[in-house]
């Protein structure tokens, strides 16, 4: 190994990193970037743009010179704001516990490094965001995953086999399957979290966009919201995607560990998207209510489509169906890529017990999902 200055290249680079898997959604990303013919249903991103009443206040608070740093915690206003919010969610958090982020990324990413010692486990239930084992290795995690299929929902039995664990990442509804969680669900969770006295990570991202049930954070359940940090955001349901705002509510010392790396790291969210986000809170309903109405339409007209060729669990939210396919994961997607001309994630992506599965994501436009459709059924009969 050649060296240079006495440093061995091989050193360079931090050994947790460098063994990274690169993601499997940004890999078939890469392969239809400047391919205007192909109908991509492979990024989970709302068609809709921010909402006007959104822009106009974030256009104004730029007319008015409003671009300085806010304090750490973000902006009070928006922080009294999501603690108002949260109570449709079943409990009203501390404003002072609020962390405003630069979307849920990096919540989730601030809460496995304030929690997580050397060797600590963490539970994955999978399928799962692709981001969760990455950042809880990075972490210095040592990563349980527990395989769901077929329901996709994690059980008691199943998360009290790992023994004593640090924390149990839960997302729901879910990316990329589209289940929820019910309250019996829920219950079996913390349960579960109690016995192995683990942290709860409930990443709830999709919380407003739910269908077969109104959802429920799992701190609201009795004795939960100090052994639970909530993360969300506004990136999925009112489409502020590259705005980057998120937040996360977190108990007294997990919230101050927290913020000590968020302070170091990101200092504070961009004002300009604080703001947008206030005016979301305010006066956005109706504008997130048109478009959980169309993403309705669209689900069910493509579950039931796509139930001509496959079997298919109905979303009980989110905006990603996930059928499955009985066939290889990864050449099924790129057949279809380079066939049809039809974009999906191989749902190996998502874990191991993804095999056999594909993400579709609906957050396109009904024409584009009609096609979508027609030349994904096709594809499926014509390859039996």
């Amino acid at each position: 190994m050649k060296k240079i200055g006495g440093l061995q290249l091989s050193r360079k680079v931090n050994e947790k990193v460098a063994n990274l898997k690169p993601s499997g959604i940004r890999r078939f990303f890469d392969l239809i970037i400047g391919r205007e013919d192909v109908i991509s249903l492979g990024v989970g991103e709302p068609d809709f743009p921010v909402p006007w009443k959104i822009r106009e206040e974030m256009i104004y608070s730029l007319e008015k010179g409003i671009t300085s740093y806010t304090s750490n915690q973000g902006l009070p206003e928006l922080r009294n704001a999501i603690a108002e919010y949260y109570e449709k969610f079943g409990f009203k958090p501390d404003p002072d516990r609020i962390i405003v982020t630069t979307g849920v990324s990096e919540g989730i990413d601030i809460a496995l490094r304030a929690i997580i010692n050397p060797g600590d486990k963490v539970i994955i239930p999978e399928p799962c965001y692709v981001s969760y084992e990455p950042l809880s290795i990075l972490a210095g995690a040592e990563v349980v995953k527990i395989p769901t299929t077929p329901d996709f929902k994690p059980r008691y039995e199943d998360l009290v086999k790992v023994g004593k664990a640090k924390a149990i990442i839960i997302n729901y509804p879910n990316n990329p399957t589209g289940v929820s969680y019910s309250q019996k669900d829920l219950e079996e969770i913390a349960d579960a979290a109690i016995e192995l006295d683990a942290i709860i990570i409930s990443d709830e991202i999709y919380s407003e966009l739910s269908y077969t049930f109104k959802h429920t954070s799992i701190a609201s359940l009795n004795g939960m919201e100090d052994r639970v940090v909530v993360l969300n955001g506004f990136s999925k349901s009112f489409a502020m995607t590259g705005l980057r705002i998120g937040y996360a509510i977190a108990p007294d010392e997990i919230f101050e560990a927290m913020l000590k790396i968020h302070q170091y790291c990101m200092l504070c969210a961009p004002v300009t998207a604080q703001i947008g986000a206030i005016e979301a809170l305010r006066n956005g309903e109706s504008d997130l209510e048109r478009m959980r109405a169309e993403y309705l339409r669209r689900r069910n007209y493509f579950v039931r489509r796509l139930r001509e060729v496959f079997e298919v669990r109905m979303p009980d939210g989110a905006f990603y169906v996930f059928p499955k396919i009985n066939a290889n994961s990864e050449e099924f997607a790129e057949r279809l890529l380079f066939e049809k001309n039809v974009a999906v994630v191989p749902g190996n992506a998502f874990g191991e017990c993804g095999e056999g599965y594909i993400r579709c994501a609906y957050a396109v436009s009904m024409e584009k999902l009609k096609e979508a459709a027609d030349r994904i059924v096709d594809f499926a009969k014509r390859i039996g």
